[in-house]
């Protein structure tokens, strides 16, 4: 430039300022021939924004002159860094307080939570702004004055967006989901976040049609307006709609964020959709992510309820610092799939390293012990969880420790257990109790964990299937009839047998018995016909017992054969390519009948079968499963 005054020089200086380049602004601002108040004020604004506050301070006190504005900005620096003491010396020297420096002194007092202090300021202002009330208001908001913030926000001369979106949000973020949907539905213009807060709250509280409706109505939607419905359906259990939406997000032109990968991530691991996991990992291999230990954490875990244990495992080897949470993402995964002498190695090599076990790390690791049998070992780490962690074992651990016992037949033990328990047993640990008792066929012990049980939880039909299948054992009928009578009278519902499996990207639900909800019903069926005899020369012999005494796991109005698990491992055979293993969920325990079958299956088809249960995996494989049977 042929010529420079201040302004140019201030507008260089402003300009390294606003694109964060301070060190470049302060060699300019040292060169400048003559400065005013605005060149110190810009200078002292950019330390103030990349965080550098004393050099800021220092800055300040040298300035010849101070306006209202360096002196609002300085005050904006001290309440930035929590200095709030300080923010209000400097407040109180202040020659002229405007309204922008009042309402920053209120906001700093609120962050602290001196709310009192805020409101003496804000009582004492002269004149005061939508922006002055909003701050107030957010202020006893965001400190649960919940109360007060709405007797404040209702005598507000003027509300703007900001003001409406900040108490809203506030209702949301205390859990008080029907007045933040009353005041919701009068405000003047509904805000993207005030949106994306209802949406996330009233849908997380189990309204999530109301939810879906809310987000299929609102046209400005962001990438937090679909990921809070991802989470949504996410979290409240209904994994379909989550992928659809996914999907259609990026159809309409979104890219998936963070949070909405995180979810799909939690909804793969519970359906078990291998294909879309591995999708979603790659995105977060694009973006980065991947090294980040959350993340890590949380594809060990998908990667394992998809029954790929391997591509887990190298996904853990990888990291050579390793949290608490990645330790018991592994460790778990091998007891879930029956590996119980590897999820002992790695909790002792962890131990080892100096990592101390959390209550997760125990509940795996005496699960593993549980599932193998490893009754000694499984008792000197219960022990050790008091003797050498002083950690109080809790209820999943009694838990455990009874599920163990009782599979080993140890009932009168595991009794004893629950005798002298710390903390009161709850319906998991006489659930655990009663599955030993149908186990070993012990009555007596299974009437009085029934009867716990139907004291805890009424409405649940496992305890009276699970005692009535045992009275039908014995034979005694009349007890059956009467229990039946007793179900019926509390109209408990029994939860019907569900199983799927993922097929061409796509997931395919079967229900117990000859329903012909699947489009390919029939081709499935005649696959089943077809492996009849094949099964039948292998020595299958289908067990009766079954369509009684399990009928918890499945509807006993169907026969053995179209037992969900059974309808999705034909439908397997028949979509997937040779050598890739056929992976089946199901919503309940596999029972023994299928368990059998779906051995022989995987014998005579020389497929690889793998079934995740309620409890755990089974690898299917040459005749033999991973459980060895003992489940």
């Amino acid at each position: 430039m042929s010529e420079r005054n201040i302004v140019s020089w201030n507008g260089l200086v402003s300009g390294y300022v606003k694109n964060g380049m301070v060190k470049e602004a302060r060699k300019v601002f040292d060169k400048m021939p003559q400065r005013n108040v605005i060149s110190w004020t810009a200078m002292v604004r950019g330390y103030v924004e990349e965080g550098l506050v004393e050099e800021a301070e220092t800055l300040f006190w040298q300035m010849p002159e101070k306006n209202v504005v360096s002196w609002t900005v300085m005050l904006g620096g001290l309440i930035q860094e929590g200095r709030i003491d300080e923010a209000r010396r400097l407040y109180d020297m202040m020659p002229l307080k405007d309204v922008v420096a009042r309402t920053n002194m209120i906001c700093g007092y609120c962050q602290e939570g001196r709310l009192d202090e805020a409101r003496d300021l804000f009582d004492d202002m002269p004149r005061k702004n939508v922006v002055s009330w909003t701050a107030m208001v957010s202020g006893y908001a965001q400190n649960g004055k919940l109360d007060v913030a709405r007797k404040l926000f209702e005598v507000m001369p003027e509300k703007n967006e900001i003001s409406w979106t900040a108490i809203v949000i506030s209702y949301v973020q205390y859990g008080r989901f029907e007045e933040a949907w009353k005041l919701f539905e009068v405000m003047p213009v509904r805000t993207t976040p005030a949106c994306n807060a209802i949406i996330l709250g009233i849908g997380q509280n189990g309204e999530v049609a109301k939810a879906r409706m809310v987000f299929d109505l609102f046209k400005e939607k962001d990438d937090a307006t679909w990921s809070a419905m991802i989470k949504v359906y996410e979290r409240k259990c209904y994994e379909l709609e989550a992928l659809d939406l996914f999907h259609r997000m990026q159809v309409e032109g979104f890219r998936p964020n963070f949070p909405s990968l995180i979810s799909i991530l939690s909804v793969c691991a519970s359906l078990a959709s291998l294909d879309y996991g591995r999708e979603t990992h790659a995105r977060l291999i694009r973006t980065d992510c991947d090294d980040d230990v959350y993340v890590s954490s949380v594809l060990i875990t998908m990667y394992i309820k998809c029954g790929d244990f391997v591509k887990a495992k190298l996904i853990f080897d990888r990291f050579s610092t390793k949290d608490v949470v990645m330790w018991n993402s592994i460790i778990t995964g091998y007891a879930q799939h029956g590996l119980g002498d590897e999820a002992l190695e790695v909790f002792r090599e962890m131990c080892s390293l100096g990592i101390t076990p959390d209550e997760v790390t125990f509940v795996g690791v005496l699960s593993a012990c549980s599932y193998t049998r490893k009754v000694k070992e499984g008792q000197d780490i219960f022990e050790s969880m008091n003797s050498k962690y002083q950690m109080e074992p809790g209820t999943a651990h009694y838990a455990c420790m009874v599920d163990m016992l009782g599979r080993a037949g140890w009932l009168d033990e595991a009794m004893d257990l629950i005798n002298k328990m710390t903390v009161e047993a709850d319906a998991i640990i006489w659930g655990s109790l009663m599955g030993a008792c149908r186990m070993h066929m012990n009555l007596d012990l299974a009437e009085v964990a029934a009867k716990k049980l139907l004291q805890l939880e009424p409405q649940n039909s496992g305890p009276y299937v699970l005692l009535s299948n045992i009275y039908a054992t014995k034979g005694k009928w009349a007890d059956v009839a009467s229990l039946r009578k007793l179900m019926q009278s509390r109209e408990v519902v029994k939860s019907p047998g569900c199983s799927w499996l993922e097929a061409d990207k796509k997931v395919h639900m079967f229900t117990g018995g000859q329903s012909t909800s699947h489009p390919e019903h029939d081709s499935i069926i005649k696959m089943l016909e077809k492996l009849g005899p094949m099964l039948r020369e292998a020595g299958y012999i289908p067990d009766g017992s079954f369509a009684l005494h399990d009928v918890e796991e499945e509807e006993k109005l169907h026969s053995l054969n179209y037992h969900s698990e059974k309808l999705a491992v034909a439908y397997g055979l028949l979509k997937l390519p040779e050598g890739m293993p056929i992976r089946v969920m199901k919503n309940l325990r596999v029972c023994g009948d299928c368990h059998s079958a779906i051995k022989l299956i995987a014998k005579v088809t020389g497929r690889e079968i793998i079934l995740r249960d309620a409890n755990r995996f089974h690898h299917f494989k040459d005749g033999v499963c991973s459980c060895k049977d003992y489940w």
